[in-house]
């Protein structure tokens, strides 16, 4: 995600959670968040490098026909994953109130789209993982699970 869909996102869950409603923000210097976006996700990595913090793995099922386990697949996967809420920039308040973006955690879920590649022959009850490192978010690890109908 680059810096102008990251600006035009903030924009939008700005204006879902209220905040835009007649508000002059050119003197807030306090909302780091939009001058600097990559300020949240850097936190976040560096959070998780200095504690070991790493989310559980994410559990996923894909199901395939016969045919596509036979011959490969490529299926679409929307992945959640973590990052500091664009609003608050993951302080979870705004102005002494708790942000209502996240509801106060500082943190807000992504969906995030991958296209999976299924090799050729592969078996019902197959498992794999891979790990998703999104430049806004927090590294995540999916294990997918294939079912073969």
């Amino acid at each position: 995600m680059g810096n102008e869909q990251f600006r035009r996102l903030v924009e939008r869950r700005r204006a879902a959670a209220g905040h835009d409603q007649g508000v002059d923000r050119s003197w807030c210097a306090d909302e780091v968040h939009i001058d600097f976006p990559s300020i949240p996700a850097a936190v976040d990595r560096i959070r998780a490098g200095f504690t070991g913090e790493e989310c559980e793995p994410l559990a996923a099922e894909i199901r395939l026909s016969r045919r596509e386990a036979d011959e490969g697949a490529t299926v679409p996967l929307d992945v959640p994953v973590r990052a500091a809420c664009p609003l608050c920039g993951g302080r979870g308040e705004s102005w002494m109130e708790a942000c209502r973006g996240c509801a106060g955690s500082g943190e807000s879920l992504f969906h995030h789209r991958v296209r999976l590649s299924v090799p050729a022959g592969v078996s019902h009850g197959a498992r794999f993982s891979f790990r998703l490192t999104s430049p806004l978010a927090v590294p995540t690890r999916v294990e997918v699970r294939v079912e073969v109908r």
